[in-house]
């Protein structure tokens, strides 16, 4: 039985993740391309934001802003017929025009509000942004190779991001950090199928999207901080660089410089070992199940608001929600999950 997806008030950030069936490696540079392509045009007409995102060769991770319902609520036809463009093809687009004229030679209202109450529905939505792309994604590659039958191993897994700079920063983090953790670069913005990379790029909707996470940062100033990519992009590579410790170091044998692509699972099971704990700069370097996962990420008292509101899926014994975080220093982070096994990989 699935367990009911855990879901924000107001506005909420989501730490969404899928996988290939099988674990396939069936992204390529042409899949990548095209996956980022078709975010981007649902993000769009969906009214959404990827605050930032990795494609990796066998699955995704995106970090999604969900606007308000008051925001959500409030498509009207001139914004609908805006954005229809971006994602359907000029028949559907003269069909709701056309849909439009007859509603206002009727001089309804109300046949009106009946065309635009399903879009209305899906605007702004997680859920039917993942179910959409994956959907989507999933026809265009079928086609393309000639295949049948499902690509993905099962719906999509998500976490509650409390909406405050530091968890947002250590989500956005471990997601732009993928490709470092598996070896494939040695600099984030070498990988161009990644949030950093693409802002580091030029790209305003990365930018942007990255802009959200320091919207209250006294390093970002002004109201225009989702235009002022100076000074996000200084304040979030540092955290990247120099927080999350993806820098260069000296061999003694060699003068050639080498990249830290993470510390060793015996490594960190040495230090474990001894008692000490890993940083959060330094865990956020592994793959962590609490960030996919631990159901709700964040401060103690937002992740028992959150187990306030969902009581009622769990046992009467349990009194609270937020559970700490093992085998490092989460700094004052919790999860709503306490999970047991393989926390860190």
């Amino acid at each position: 039985m699935r367990q009911a997806r855990i879901k924000g008030e107001g506005l909420s950030y989501y730490h969404c993740v899928s996988r290939i069936v099988d674990r396939r490696f069936i992204f390529g540079d042409a899949e990548k391309e095209h996956f980022v392509a078709l975010m981007r045009k649902l993000e769009g007409f969906l009214g959404l934001r990827v605050v930032t995102y990795v494609v990796m060769c066998n699955h995704f991770h995106l970090l999604i802003e969900e606007p308000d319902e008051e925001t959500r609520a409030g498509l009207d036809r001139e914004t609908l017929l805006k954005r229809m463009p971006i994602i359907y093809d000029a028949n559907a687009v003269r069909t709701l025009h056309e849909m439009l004229e007859r509603a206002d030679r009727s001089g309804s209202d109300r046949m009106e509000e009946q065309i635009l109450a399903p879009y209305r529905e899906r605007m702004g939505d997680v859920s039917v942004f993942m179910k959409e792309l994956k959907q989507r994604f999933s026809q265009w590659y079928n086609r393309r190779n000639q295949r049948t039958g499902t690509l993905w191993e099962t719906r999509f897994t998500s976490v509650l991001v409390e909406g405050d700079e530091k968890a947002l920063m250590t989500v956005a983090a471990y997601i732009d950090l993928n490709p470092i953790r598996a070896g494939m670069v040695e600099k984030v913005e070498d990988y161009r199928w990644c949030g950093y990379a693409s802002a580091v790029g030029g790209n305003q909707w990365a930018r942007i999207g990255l802009g959200r996470i320091l919207r209250n940062s006294p390093q970002v100033c002004g109201e225009d901080f989702e235009k002022d990519w100076e000074a996000t992009g200084r304040a979030y590579r540092l955290w990247l660089y120099h927080e999350g410790e993806v820098r260069e170091i000296a061999d003694s044998e060699s003068p050639v410089k080498k990249a830290r692509h993470g510390f060793s699972r015996e490594g960190v099971e040495a230090e474990n070992e001894k008692g000490g704990k890993l940083s959060l700069p330094q865990v956020i370097r592994h793959r962590v199940r609490y960030l996919t996962d631990g159901a709700v990420f964040g401060s103690a008292a937002f992740v028992d608001r959150v187990f306030e509101r969902y009581r009622s899926q769990f046992g009467e014994k349990r009194k609270s929600g937020a559970r700490r975080m093992k085998e490092a220093d989460w700094e004052g982070l919790y999860v709503l999950r306490d999970l047991q096994r393989d926390v860190i990989g």
